[in-house]
């Protein structure tokens, strides 16, 4: 995995979850146990409510991996 070059608050919206979180911001689901040790209060939590706070990693766009396959990519 890429280290982070900083890390920003994000608030959840209802349905969230740590792997979605990970794609959506990180490019790869893979980031989500990254996500939850930066976030230990809420690592039980399987879908997020709306409106909690949470530091999530930022990356280099180019530092992304992508996860289509290879039916998908291009």
């Amino acid at each position: 995995m890429q280290q982070a070059i900083s890390y920003a608050e994000y608030d959840t919206s209802a349905g969230d979850t740590f792997d979605e979180l990970a794609l959506d911001f990180c490019g790869n689901e893979m980031y989500a146990s990254e996500i939850i040790a930066l976030n230990p209060d809420y690592a039980d939590v399987l879908i997020f409510g709306e409106g909690i706070t949470l530091i999530l990693p930022v990356y280099e766009l180019e530092d992304r991996i992508e996860t289509l396959p290879p039916w998908r990519d291009g």
